[in-house]
C-alpha cells in the first residue's frame, strides 16, 4: 500500500523519482545564486596581446552563458511558485529551496492549503522542466 505522500503525488501524475529530482533541483537554488554572484567580474585577462590557442571562445562569454543558464533555472522555480499560488509564492519558495517548514513560517493560509499549493507547484515545475 503506497504511503500518503505517494498517493497525493500520484494525484498530480508525479511519480516518486520525478518528485525527488525536482526536490533536489529546488534545493540547489541558493547554490546557483551563490555561483551567479561569484561569477561577476573579469578573469584571466590577456595582457600580452597574443592570441591563445588553448580555448575556443571567450571565457567571459562562457561565464555569461553559465550565468544565464543558472538564472533561468532559478526563474523557473520562481515562476512556477507564482503560478501555483501568487499570494503565498514566497513561502513556497522558502519551503522548497531552504526546507523551512510551514510551522516555522507565518503563512497567511491554512496548512492544507499551503501543502496543496506546494503540490501544484511541483506539478507546474515538472511540466515546465
Amino acid at each position: 500500500m503506497p504511503n500518503k505522500r505517494k498517493l497525493k503525488l500520484m494525484k498530480y501524475n508525479i511519480d516518486d523519482d520525478l518528485y525527488q529530482e525536482l526536490f533536489y533541483f529546488c534545493k540547489r537554488y541558493k547554490q546557483r545564486e551563490d555561483e551567479i554572484n561569484s561569477m561577476y567580474g573579469l578573469t584571466n585577462i590577456n595582457t600580452d596581446g597574443m592570441p591563445k590557442g588553448s580555448s575556443i571562445g571567450s571565457q567571459t562569454e562562457a561565464k555569461a552563458l553559465r550565468i544565464l543558464k543558472l538564472r533561468s533555472e532559478n526563474e523557473l522555480i520562481e515562476q512556477s511558485a507564482i503560478e501555483a499560488n501568487p499570494y503565498i509564492y514566497q513561502y513556497i519558495i522558502k519551503n522548497v529551496t531552504q526546507g523551512i517548514s510551514y510551522d516555522y513560517m507565518k503563512v497567511p493560509c491554512g496548512r492544507r492549503q499551503f501543502y496543496e499549493s506546494r503540490r501544484i507547484f511541483f506539478k507546474i515545475l515538472s511540466e515546465k522542466r
